[in-house]
């Protein structure tokens, strides 16, 4: 049988780094969505406050397993 995935699309934060900002934005979904498979970074950008930069923005697309009802 094949799998069918349903995406969504999320916005990860940090105010560390791009890494850091995937990996939170993936373990707050896996929080809240089952069969959570993968991920594909759409966009990168940040926040900046008085010419720093002071968090970093991932917009990323994440499939999960659709369960057969």
């Amino acid at each position: 049988m094949g799998k069918t995935f349903k995406v969504i699309t999320i916005v990860g934060t940090s105010p560390n780094s791009c890494d850091e900002a995937i990996q939170k934005g993936i373990a707050d979904a896996s929080a809240s969505l089952r069969n959570l498979a993968w991920f594909e970074v759409q966009e990168t950008r940040g926040r900046v406050d008085q010419g720093k930069v002071v968090e970093y923005q991932v917009k990323m697309q994440v499939g999960f397993k659709v369960e057969p009802s």
